[in-house]
């Protein structure tokens, strides 16, 4: 209650130097929109381990995942005590009009994959179309509107590892169930390009299995990695969250950089709010000690002074966090390579947080030298 009534004297005070209050507003908004979009990033890298399939395996070659496996081992694979079904898949990396233009297109079996990826939505009759057209593909919904294409459109890919002009028909548009599903990716038939191909006829990039019990997960890709220990391709078979744990981690600790910038941001903030709030008591030493003689407390000057101090950090984090999720309501900015540009509300929410911490942290020593203020002294300064 006695909040409420002191917010138009709080508001007074934040108004009393505007330049000084939008500056510290300002340095609250700009961290919390760098945190923001630090967090949105790390949330995209990381947006792989978050999604992937509790049910599902990744098999690849033991070498390396950039060398292939057979065909003939999909037969193999589902003779596995474990294994329910499985799919394939072939990382094609052409071109799109610009080198800038960059997204993932997939070789897909287009009989097994959709009933692995259920988290992707497919209307039926579209699907049908994909399948009745080998020169089909499936494209995200994310990257139908940034190219604008529409279905029916025939997409020219500039083969990179496969030379050679490959066009494709759309005729399907896959969507995610969840906000943080890869909806930038481009699907075409494998039977058509292991066709047309000259390099590596009959080879598939990596296997994706889905296991009848989750729990068992890992004896299962044991299992296959016995059954093809000591031949030519020797496999390694993983959790897909494993699986896309270690390409995060290959990319570098985003949340290291995340700790070291935010650390920087933090402390940089204690200054710049500290000595406004320390400038703001002293310049309000002689009303403290009015407002003391007229019966407010030590409390309540403290609380006052604290309160200034988080209405600053409230107002810059709300504008950071807001301007964060404008930009990233445009999509990803790097084209391509951060698929999942996603702002999420516990994000929002943990932005909002850093800046109140961060006004707490600025606004108690000035609080409590306000707090132990003497009338007497203060008077006599004045």
């Amino acid at each position: 209650m006695m909040l409420v009534k002191c917010l138009p004297l709080l508001a007074a005070n934040l108004m009393r130097k505007k330049t000084r209050t939008i500056l510290t507003v300002g340095s609250f908004g700009i961290a919390v929109f760098l945190f923001s979009l630090l967090a949105t990033i790390e949330s995209s890298f990381n947006q792989g381990v978050e999604v992937a399939g509790a049910d599902r395996l990744v098999v690849i070659n033991k070498n390396s995942i950039i060398h292939p496996l057979p065909l003939a081992y999909m037969e193999r694979i589902l003779q596995v005590r474990g294994v329910k079904e499985a799919t394939y898949a072939v990382w094609f990396n052409g071109i799109y009009q610009d080198e800038k233009n960059f997204f993932p297109q997939l070789a897909i079996d287009h009989t097994t994959y959709r009933r692995i990826f259920r988290e992707f939505k497919i209307d039926d009759k579209q699907w049908e179309a994909f399948r009745a057209d080998r020169e089909g593909c499936i494209v995200g919904r994310k990257l139908i509107q940034r190219f604008g294409w529409r279905l029916g459109d025939r997409i020219p890919i500039q083969g990179s590892i496969w030379p050679g002009t490959w066009e494709f028909n759309i005729r399907a548009i896959y969507s995610g169930t969840r906000e943080e599903d890869d909806e930038n990716q481009f699907w075409f038939r494998y039977d058509y390009f292991d066709e047309r191909r000259d390099l590596g006829k009959g080879t598939v990039g990596w296997y994706i299995v889905r296991v009848e019990d989750p729990d068992k997960a890992v004896h299962v890709a044991k299992a296959i990695e016995d059954r093809f220990a000591n031949s030519p391709y020797e496999t390694t078979a993983e959790t897909e969250r494993s699986f896309a744990a270690g390409i995060t981690k290959q990319i570098g600790s985003i949340k290291a950089i995340m700790l070291s910038v935010g650390s920087i941001v933090f402390f940089t903030l204690l200054f710049v709010t500290g000595s406004t709030m320390a400038m703001s008591v002293r310049e309000r030493t002689g009303e403290l000690a009015i407002l003391k003689t007229l019966g407010f407390s030590d409390g309540s000057i403290m609380g006052l002074v604290l309160a200034e101090a988080l209405l600053y950090a409230l107002v810059g984090g709300c504008l950071g966090v807001s301007a964060a999720k404008l930009f990233s309501l445009r999509g990803d900015p790097t084209g391509g390579f951060l698929p999942s540009f996603y702002l999420s509300p516990h994000k929002m929410c943990l932005g909002v947080l850093f800046a109140l911490i961060a006004g707490v942290a600025a606004g108690i020593i000035p609080s409590v030298l306000a707090m132990r203020l003497k009338i007497v002294e203060a008077l006599r300064r004045v």
